[in-house]
């Protein structure tokens, strides 16, 4: 794809903008898309002046790049924890509660700096005496004692990254773990793991870490592959593109690298989202449920940074499976006259963070993929397109997809043994898997329906439920496939199909 020396321009404007508003990690991430493409813009030119001057530019933007991480790094070492104290390791930047002594530390303004302490004027504060000289040095003591200890308890609560040269741990304690974790169940032992695995952000960024985790799906969703009808092809490619990564992961290297991103392409209502909660369910990973709602803030900058932290977070939480359902409205083409500008910039933070995947995930185990669906992939932005490697095909059940469906729904509801399941499916084509699902849910109800007909409330509550509770006939269907009408039309299929055939990837 060509680099537009345009967008070059803007996003440099745009990570300098970003800098000197202080939101040093979204310059940062600007700054890191501008090197990248103006490398690959190096790779096109072939004049050697031209291509000399480029060089010069892309060194003064790393430049640019670094100045902006060492102050971002020099702004971390600032940051406090809820106990007021420095977690630098040591005590010596602790602070001291003031005394009554005003001897101060004077500031200086001919040559900016710090000067010693000014004598005390005998006028104003009279001299100490020798026991409120001693309580004032036994108070600085017992003071410091304090922001040791607290520091030491703060130290203690942040849990340290495993390492190789790490290895060795007190056998004692390991003991004593291992007791304790086999007297508890299996349920148990997930809990404290997910307890211990816990995402630490920094101060200014707990709150939107906070909106992220809600979106996290710990529970099992409990859809397994086996619970959606037909679409084989599908299934095959996501246990691919998830699955198999983490069961054999010194296959899944170089070349064979897991794909970064997979979208799910079809009409309405054919289980693509249902995949998704399958995917959540077999493969184990962390499971990301992403709306546009999630990633957007009236605040400026926010949106990015939320986008951001969405990343890490699945970093952190690897292997991790990011699903946005609807990317569309989302992502879709930049430079549209409707476009905002707060909307571009998201959709460049979330394109910059893709690319971000590939070079961080050489271990397998500690891939992130997104997983996306949408019913309009005409609306979405190329550069989206080009990083979604596997692009799916999502199509209506097919005859035996339409009588398979027909029984997963019928699984819980008495039917008669008159009803013939293969020519309901047969009449049933054109359908999508929704809409067979809304017309087994209207023939079980058509009994109901016949029952209640010209009754009171009062009568209607003491029917017994065995009246209620009948097979549903041949004749109930009938009358539920001439209720419900198909939603997806001709004219649809034939664009997903032209789509499919000159973007597909699947």
């Amino acid at each position: 794809m060509a680099v537009s020396i345009n967008e070059i321009c803007e996003n440099t404007k745009l990570a300098r903008e970003m800098a000197l508003m202080g939101n040093y990690d979204t310059s940062g991430v600007y700054y890191q898309g501008v090197v990248q493409q103006i490398h690959r813009l190096l790779a096109t030119i072939a004049d050697a002046t031209r291509k000399a001057k480029w060089q010069v530019v892309q060194h003064q933007i790393v430049q640019e790049f670094e100045k902006v991480k060492a102050t971002s790094n020099t702004l971390q070492l600032f940051k406090v924890d809820t106990h007021g104290e420095r977690l630098l390791g040591t005590s010596c930047l602790s602070f001291e509660e003031p005394t009554r002594d005003p001897a101060l530390w004077s500031y200086n303004n001919s040559d900016s700096s710090w000067n010693q302490p000014q004598p005390r004027d005998p006028d104003v504060w009279p001299p100490l005496t020798p026991a409120e000289q001693k309580s004032s040095r036994q108070q600085k003591i017992q003071q410091k004692q304090q922001n040791r200890t607290n520091a030491r308890k703060s130290l203690a609560t942040v849990k340290k990254p495993e390492s190789k040269a790490s290895g060795k741990k007190d056998d004692k304690k390991t003991a004593k773990k291992d007791d304790a974790s086999k007297d508890k169940p299996e349920t148990e032992k997930d809990d404290v793991e997910l307890e211990e695995r816990k995402f630490e952000p920094s101060a200014n960024d707990k709150d939107l870490v906070e909106i992220l985790e809600r979106d996290i799906v710990q529970k099992n969703p409990n859809i397994h592959w086996d619970d959606i009808a037909d679409l084989h092809e599908a299934k095959r490619l996501l246990e691919e593109a998830v699955v198999l990564p983490m069961w054999m992961p010194d296959f899944f290297k170089g070349i064979r690298r897991p794909w970064k991103g997979v979208l799910m392409v079809g009409p309405p209502g054919t289980g693509k989202t249902m995949l998704a909660k399958a995917v959540a369910t077999e493969c184990g990973t962390t499971f990301f449920n992403v709306s546009s709602s999630t990633l957007t803030s009236k605040y400026r900058g926010e949106s990015e940074k939320l986008v951001r932290l969405l990343f890490e977070m699945a970093r952190f939480y690897a292997p991790s499976t990011i699903f946005i359902d609807e990317i569309d409205s989302l992502c879709s083409r930049r430079g549209s006259e409707s476009e905002h500008e707060a909307s571009r910039r998201v959709k460049s933070e979330l394109l910059v963070q893709m690319d971000g995947i590939s070079s961080n995930s050489e271990d397998p185990s500690k891939v992130v993929m997104v997983l996306a669906a949408t019913n309009f992939p005409w609306d979405i932005d190329e550069a989206l397109r080009r990083r979604l490697e596997k692009r799916i095909y999502i199509p209506l059940p097919n005859h035996e997809g339409r009588e398979a469906l027909l029984r997963i729904n019928l699984r819980e509801v008495k039917v008669d043994s008159s009803v013939n399941l293969t020519d309901i499916a047969r009449k049933l084509e054109g359908y999508s898997g929704a809409d067979i699902t809304n017309v087994c849910r209207d023939a079980s109800m058509m009994l109901m329906r016949k029952k209640i007909a010209g009754l009171r409330p009062d009568q209607i509550r003491q029917l017994p439920k065995e009246e209620l509770d009948l097979p549903v006939s041949a004749a109930d269907f009938d009358e539920a496939v001439e209720r419900c009408n198909k939603s997806v039309s001709q004219e649809d299929l034939e664009k997903y199909e032209k789509w499919m055939s000159e973007f597909g990837s699947s």
